[in-house]
């Protein structure tokens, strides 16, 4: 039963992020609803979906997880350290600087490292599903970005190395929250000694 709300979640989350490159879909769900509606309703179903993934997910892990393969034990230590680099360009997309202007996208260059370092430590059907949509849909998202007219967003300013520095700091403190916090208490998973 976890697995199939985690994949009901996935096709929300998914769902209404591929609304966002679907530009004249978009463009007709906003007229229809307001730029303020479009982005409730775009907050609220990210959210839904997002909460479904983490709730089936996690009933899928106490429920036991069914293997597929079995990652050898230096994959993991592999995924930790690949972890801090896209942690790093996740924020880098947010405190813009060279980091962003070589990357052009480190969101989704993070998030596909991200997936992929997880596909590599976890051998389990829901792992591979799971960390397999989002590397999937952030190929298809990067794919799109070539054919899209527009940024469909606000640009946020870039500035120099100053703003590298301070995204490698910011990303260390978010790793080490998510590594040492978050990843033991909501995954159930500890990084260190997995």
């Amino acid at each position: 039963m976890g697995l199939l709300v985690m994949i009901l979640g996935l096709i929300v989350f998914f769902g209404v992020h591929t609304l966002t490159i679907q530009r004249k879909l978009r463009a007709q769900v906003i007229a229809a609803t307001g730029e303020g509606g479009y982005k409730i309703g775009y907050a609220l179903a990210s959210f839904a979906g997002l909460a479904l993934i983490i709730w089936g997910f996690a009933h899928y892990r106490a429920a036991g997880m069914w293997p597929i393969w079995e990652p050898p034990t230096f994959l993991k230590h592999v995924t930790v350290a690949l972890m801090l680099p896209a942690v790093i360009m996740v924020v880098a997309s947010y405190i813009r600087g060279r980091i962003y202007t070589t990357l052009k996208h480190p969101m989704l260059t993070g998030i596909k490292l991200w997936a992929a370092a997880h596909l590599l430590a976890n051998g389990d059907l829901g792992s591979i599903i799971l960390f397999g949509s989002f590397l999937a849909w952030a190929v298809y998202d990067r794919i799109s970005l070539k054919s899209r007219s527009d940024a469909g967003a606000p640009p946020i300013p870039v500035g120099g190395p100053g703003n590298d520095l301070i995204a490698i700091a910011v990303g260390i403190v978010a790793y080490l929250a998510l590594a040492f916090a978050f990843h033991p208490v909501v995954i159930g998973v500890p990084v260190v000694g997995a």
